[in-house]
């Protein structure tokens, strides 16, 4: 049966991306109908008020979003994340021979990091200190109240449910790994030594998931340590999980050690819908000069392929980029190369034959 999947370009630098990422997809000549539609500048210049509702009835069209990145002119993140309730972040850490590592040896490298996508400090409820007034809030070490003015409050919020349902998530993906010949093993890491309320929570309950795999091997660790450790002995590493703000901030310092934000897919994951898309944002800085690397779009393509059940077409793609990146021939500027976007996508085109 054909798949049909929504391709939104995003903003900024991020269709520089897509769009020849698309174009490999397309070259493919899978049983796959693309709904493609503009840049967020065009799609708010040709859709005016309606680009929103544009969006979200595509989405709904398709089995599936291949999504670049916004910066605000394309309405369609928070429809795809916390409409469609897509609470499991999935972001690759592999090493691919030939990028650019600031590591001396980075081979092996191979983890994934579970972000629980819908809560902690992403519930986005902050304001003026004087709200909290009536709580008669004191700081715990301190044993001071809380000041009533002058400043800001943000609100971070852990709940059972969402935890238990994303530790079950990453439980079972280190299940799959295991079968796979990987270690089936679950790290977990927070600031549960400060905050023993909300990570505290973290922690227990991914504990009490984990031990009805006793397949999966556990371990957890304060978080600033765990920071030390992905740097320090990466290779160790098989599903890390982690609450939402770490798990943001973590993955894109995971991302450097094997080759940066350009080489960085992800997918998010409800229980009935997904989407794909890059880790490295719209890259303004870069717009219009077609180097932006379009290598975490094709990865993220290969996860959308395997999701919707082309595995062997999801390895072919996966080994077509793998290969321009051991030739070393077109490369583009973050890994030391000259190649533009276009020309790295012709190359993976070339490999995929």
């Amino acid at each position: 049966m054909t798949k049909r999947v929504c391709v939104i370009p995003g903003d900024d630098a991020a269709p520089e991306a897509v769009l020849p990422a698309l174009g490999v997809l397309k070259a493919m000549e899978l049983d796959i109908e693309y709904v493609e539609l503009p840049s967020g500048e065009e799609g708010q210049a040709r859709h005016g008020e309606r680009w929103a509702q544009v969006c979200r009835e595509a989405i709904d069209s398709c089995d599936t979003t291949l999504f670049g990145s916004t910066s605000g002119k394309t309405p369609a993140l928070g429809y795809l994340r916390w409409q469609k309730g897509t609470y499991a972040n999935l972001r690759p850490v592999k090493y691919i021979a030939g990028a650019k590592s600031p590591l001396a040896h980075p081979e092996g490298i191979d983890f994934v990091i579970v972000r629980e996508n819908m809560e902690d400090m992403y519930v986005g409820v902050e304001g003026e200190l004087d709200v909290l007034k009536p709580l008669g809030l004191v700081n715990r070490l301190t044993r001071r109240p809380i000041p009533e003015e002058g400043g800001r409050f943000a609100l971070k919020v852990i709940t059972e449910e969402n935890t238990r349902r994303i530790a079950e998530f990453a439980c079972r993906l280190a299940l799959r790994r295991k079968a796979e010949g990987k270690p089936g093993r679950l790290t977990v890491a927070c600031k549960y030594n400060m905050l023993p309320q909300s990570d505290g929570l973290f922690r227990r309950v991914a504990s009490e998931v984990a031990k009805a795999y006793p397949e999966v091997e556990y371990e957890d660790y304060i978080v600033d340590d765990f920071a030390r450790r992905i740097v320090a002995s990466p290779h160790d590493l098989d599903v890390v999980l982690l609450p939402n703000l770490y798990g943001d901030i973590l993955s894109d310092e995971a991302s450097a050690l094997v080759g940066g934000l350009g080489v960085a897919p992800s997918a998010c994951y409800s229980d009935d819908f997904a989407y794909f898309e890059p880790v490295h944002g719209t890259a303004p800085d870069i717009v219009g000069k077609r180097i932006i690397n379009p290598t975490a779009t094709l990865l993220s393509a290969a996860m959308m392929l395997e999701h919707l059940g082309l595995r062997e077409e999801a390895s072919a793609l996966e080994r077509a980029v793998a290969a321009v990146y051991a030739e070393g021939r077109v490369l583009t500027p973050d890994q030391g190369g000259t190649a533009t976007s276009d020309e790295f996508c012709a190359a993976v085109r070339q490999k995929l034959g």
